[in-house]
């Protein structure tokens, strides 16, 4: 970042409208490459739509992916990824909802950018969570 540019601040940076401003992309980007194994890593039992969630990872990683998809894939998993949202996800039973309702939305959107290899790589991962 430049010492001109403005600081991202967390609503920006889960902001789905300024999800491909490159410097929120890079915020994201960050948080995700940081955060997003641990998390699932800790929440994969306990979540059923954690096959989607790591389909969507491995879609954003793909290099075949288009940039603005993937852009908006990164903002829906730093939305994941995060301690801070809608409903935390410290409340039992519903902590999850609204990350579930993220990624419905965008794989309802977006979800033509998701391959069946993507979708084979997140069954394999979860896989070997499940085996860990």
């Amino acid at each position: 970042m430049s010492a001109k540019a403005k600081p991202v601040t967390p609503d920006e940076a889960i902001d789905p409208s300024r999800a491909l401003v490159p410097s929120v992309q890079r915020v994201n980007e960050v948080h995700v490459q940081k955060g997003f194994w641990p998390k699932i890593r800790r929440t994969a039992s306990r979540i059923p739509f954690a096959g989607q969630v790591l389909s969507v990872w491995y879609a954003a990683r793909d290099p075949e992916t288009p940039t603005a998809a993937k852009g908006i894939m990164v903002g829906a998993l730093a939305y994941f990824v995060l301690p801070f949202d809608a409903i935390p996800d410290i409340f039992a039973g519903i902590g999850f909802t609204d990350d579930a309702a993220v990624i419905a939305a965008l794989i309802a959107t977006l979800g033509a950018n998701i391959k069946r290899r993507h979708k084979d790589q997140a069954s394999a991962a979860l896989e070997r969570l499940r085996d860990d």
